[in-house]
């Protein structure tokens, strides 16, 4: 054990100077390693109004009426944690590694510990994170809610999560990542390791409404076995200073399916690195990759990058850009990898203004200039997610009404 440790210390020391995979590097040392840790409460009442707006703009349902379960890390300390419906599990991370031995098998194996820094530091400097599984054959009457808030000024949260949805299961889950309407620094270092087994089928939504100066780094990736499907949404509609998201999975089963939809928005001084890598390593596997991208003033770099390693695999790549300042950027990056003959792959990608003829055909109809573009904005992000269950396309759908303000 001593000389696993000394080895993650070592590739963090590594990197320590050395920029991540992509985008900025962070000084570690700046931010707060410890807080005050908060009770355990049993029904979520210690958060003021400001704070609870700030929870339901994430997707978070205090009185947990709609969700199946839920999970609720503030700052450092699991505060709430419970499942409403049998044959779904929610644990913190730490009570579920002292609870089942075999968790060792999946704790570290989509996710490397010594990928980076980050991923060392989440190891080093674990404060806690979410166990969620739904048993063989269950399937999620409600989606699972999962939160990870931090309440504290520049303070770091490493988490590590893992989701396992065993086989011929179905299990929706929401996570909501934010700080406190005061908080405007910290870092958030959130490793999430997702395993689907046969005929299982994953629906993961992922909202983030950080503060303008807080640095998020998560790492994650997913393992699909045969039949499986695991479909990942991502909406960050709100200013954060530095976001790296760049999911990595493997469909290591025949028929596995991996659909990633992202909806991003980049307010003036905010830096958006996200995307997702998919390896179709098994006949017959099909991906998506589709990013909704808005640049008010921000940056976004939008990758993708789709590996067909087998003949019979099928996937495509979509990204589309808006641009509604003359400052920031969109840059799409699009990588398409067949290693063998037949493979279909395809990819599109473009970035550009508002038409001006479909604002004015708009304004004929009785609109101004400003419910015009609104209302074209609002078009462009609210696209129909295929097999997204219609409670998470209604949850999307609001939070997208809700940032109309930071889009315009």
């Amino acid at each position: 054990m001593h000389s696993r440790i000394h080895e993650i210390k070592e590739a963090a020391e590594s990197a320590k100077d050395k920029k991540g995979t992509y985008g900025p590097d962070i000084d570690l040392s700046q931010y707060k390693k410890n807080a005050t840790p908060h009770p355990y409460e049993e029904k979520l009442g210690s958060f003021g109004p400001e704070e609870s707006d700030k929870l339901t703009a994430v997707g978070i349902d205090i009185s947990q009426d709609q969700r199946s379960g839920t999970f609720l890390l503030k700052d450092q300390s699991v505060i709430h944690c419970r499942t409403k419906q049998d044959g779904l599990e929610v644990l913190s991370m730490k009570e579920a590694l002292d609870r089942y031995q075999w968790l060792e098998e999946y704790w570290w194996k989509a996710v490397s510990v010594d990928a980076d820094k980050y991923t060392a530091q989440a190891e080093l400097s674990l404060n806690d994170g979410y166990f969620i599984r739904s048993y063989a054959f269950a399937k999620s009457l409600s989606p699972i809610q999962a939160c990870l808030y931090m309440g504290v000024e520049n303070l770091s949260q490493n988490v590590h999560n893992i989701i396992i949805a065993e086989e011929g299961s179905e299990l929706h889950i929401i996570t909501g990542c934010a700080t406190a309407p005061y908080v405007l620094s910290g870092l958030h270092i959130g490793i999430s390791e997702f395993y689907i087994k046969k005929g299982a089928k994953l629906t993961f939504t992922m909202i983030h409404n950080w503060g303008r100066d807080v640095m998020v780094r998560p790492r994650s990736a997913a393992i699909v076995e045969e039949e499986g499907i695991f479909l990942s949404n991502f909406a960050c509609l709100h200013p954060v200073r530095s976001l790296q998201l760049y999911p990595v999975t493997r469909l290591v089963g025949q028929g596995a399916i991996a659909r990633f939809h992202s909806i991003l928005l980049a307010t003036p001084g905010s830096d958006l690195d996200t995307g997702a890598r998919v390896f179709l390593q098994a006949p017959q596997t099909r991906s998506e990759i589709i990013t909704r991208a808005i640049s008010t003033g921000g940056k976004i770099m939008a990758r993708g990058h789709l590996i067909g390693e087998v003949p019979g695999i099928k996937a495509h790549l979509e990204c589309m850009g808006l641009l509604l300042s003359e400052k920031g950027g969109i840059h799409a990056v699009p990588e398409l990898e067949g290693k063998v003959g037949g493979v279909d792959m395809s990819h599109e990608a473009a970035v550009g203004k508002i038409a001006q003829e479909e604002v004015e055909y708009l304004m004929a109809r009785g609109l101004s200039e400003e419910e015009a573009t609104s209302t074209i904005v609002r078009g462009f992000l609210d696209v129909r997610i295929e097999g997204l269950p219609p409670s998470l396309q209604e949850e999307l759908s609001r939070v997208i009404k809700q940032s109309e303000k930071a889009l315009m």
